[in-house]
């Protein structure tokens, strides 16, 4: 998953067609990373500094107007950064008629601080949103779009390769603000309403929802809901038909093999590779690595999506029965200790272990930090681990999330999780008292088919409209919604549904 914000909507009307100001351009001094591996968010990665292994938090930096409300490595990035942005607003799906609602484009905000993202913040700024963004992953950040942001007057405070204790002050940087009260926020994880719930539960009073685009988000707001602690409504946007289908199971599709080949270089024919998990992103990467050649084993806890394993061609094994002999170790479950030192020891030698899940919960990393292991750094997120007799393992991105840190995210896919989040937002914010409870709510199948049609264009793709006799018989209005709220498109998940 993304990177976490919090959403301030001015009180009075702005006009949809207005589009932030471009930055000036600015000569750039470019040089390319000595090691290829250096930066996975863009092609090659761009430095203007000396200084880098400065922290952020001990530099100074102001943009050229002298604002300093930021936080990020350079801002001397600015004009790179523009640029990438500008590509990733070629990938956009447009609103229709006057309102243009959408430049969605490349990014992972909420995971990463990517181009996508910053035209999802600069679309939200359009809209009349005032927006604190930080990063909800430590590796996830593109430099050089968080510095085009803070030039563009963005308060942002984000930076690759942020410490445990970076990426908690970068919260707190981002909410706790003098003369400034979120009414919104837009979560990747659940870490920023579990800040401002623990840190700040007073704002509560003015915030009029949350959205959160991840498994492990939706299940803490699930958790404080059956805890009668969930103060305000908040939207599962993760169970969007137009999120699981295309964030998790498309886009982690091709991003595994991407992850994987940028870091180990590795090749997939004959590989044997153990897939932890068969949701929809477990479904995604098995089916790229069985395109690939390699032979696929399945571990799963759900019967349904077992059977489903089954079905597809694949092996359900419990994970001792294959940990010996797999090449690659892939958890996709959400949840924590699937891969424990008990497994880990038991591993062949260079074995590849990886999470595309969640966090950096579900291998225990911890348990390796242990005087006896030997930890070796041979590029940017990975590690070779090695034990006493020579055995090694290789590590990626410390067991966070591969996808995120190691690759990047196909700008098509992340624009259509922007425009849900968007979506979302607006109806939260917009909805009239008494609608929304404190409950979690799926977004209304309508805005689903909508943010759906909006990205249709894209294949030149043309829509067969029902005649009056047909919609008749089939009981829908022409214009949808087409499908009733328990229909899932193969998705099991389930939840409380948004009033139509």
């Amino acid at each position: 998953n993304w990177l976490v914000k919090t959403i301030q909507f001015a009180d009075q009307k702005q006009e949809f067609n207005k589009r932030p100001s471009k930055i000036g351009r600015r000569s750039l001094s470019r040089s390319i990373s000595q090691s290829s591996t250096d930066s996975y968010s863009s092609a090659a990665s761009y430095t203007d500094s000396s200084d880098d292994e400065t922290s952020p938090r001990d530099k100074q930096q102001k943009n050229s107007k002298g604002n300093g409300d930021f936080c990020i490595k350079n801002i001397k990035q600015a004009d790179f950064g523009r640029r990438e942005i500008e590509i990733a607003e070629q990938g956009k799906a447009t609103g229709y008629g006057d309102e243009k609602l959408w430049w969605a484009a490349p990014t992972s905000l909420p995971r990463l601080l990517h181009p996508t993202a910053a035209v999802l913040m600069e679309t939200l700024s359009a809209l009349g949103a005032q927006c604190r963004w930080a990063a909800c992953n430590i590796y996830s950040t593109q430099n050089e779009v968080a510095a085009a942001l803070a030039e563009g007057g963005f308060s942002v405070f984000a930076w690759k390769g942020e410490s445990e204790d970076d990426f908690w002050w970068c919260i707190d940087r981002c909410v706790n603000v003098e003369g400034w009260q979120p009414n919104m926020i837009l979560d990747d994880g659940g870490d920023l309403t579990h800040w401002i719930y623990k840190k700040y539960p007073n704002m509560f009073k003015k915030i009029k929802g949350i959205v959160e685009e991840s498994v492990t988000g939706v299940h803490r707001l699930y958790q404080l809901s059956k805890a009668g602690k969930l103060c305000v409504p908040a939207m599962n946007v993760n169970d969007s038909v137009t999120k699981q289908k295309f964030d998790n199971l498309y886009c982690c599709r091709e991003s595994i093999l991407d992850g994987l080949k940028r870091t180990t270089d590795v090749m997939f024919g004959g590989k044997q590779v153990v897939v932890c998990g068969y949701g929809e992103v477990g479904k995604g990467c098995c089916a790229a690595l069985k395109a690939m050649g390699s032979i696929v084993y399945v571990t799963e806890i759900d019967p349904i999506c077992a059977l489903q394993a089954c079905m597809d061609g694949f092996r359900l094994v419990k994970l001792n029965e294959v940990i010996r002999q797999v090449d690659i170790v892939i958890t996709c479950t959400g949840n924590k200790n699937v891969v424990v030192r008990e497994y880990l020891d038991r591993m062949k030698n260079g074995c590849i272990v990886c999470n595309m899940g969640h966090s950096n919960t579900e291998i225990d990393v911890a348990s390796l930090r242990t005087p006896e292991l030997t930890w070796e750094r041979v590029r940017s997120q990975v590690d070779h681990v090695i034990w006493p007799d020579g055995k090694r393992i290789v590590l990626l991105a410390e067991g966070r999330l591969l996808n995120l840190s190691c690759s990047t995210v196909p700008t098509f896919v992340l624009s259509i999780t922007a425009t849900t989040q968007a979506l979302a937002l607006i109806e939260l914010y917009n909805a009239p008292e008494g609608r929304y409870k404190q409950d979690v709510y799926l977004l209304p199948k309508k805005m689903d088919e909508y943010v759906a049609s909006l990205h249709l264009p894209t294949f030149d793709a043309h829509l067969t409209e029902l005649s009056d006799e047909q919609a008749k018989y089939l009981g829908l209005n022409k214009n949808g919604p087409f499908k009733p709220n328990y229909y899932r498109y193969e998705n099991t998940s389930k939840t409380t549904s948004a009033p139509a």
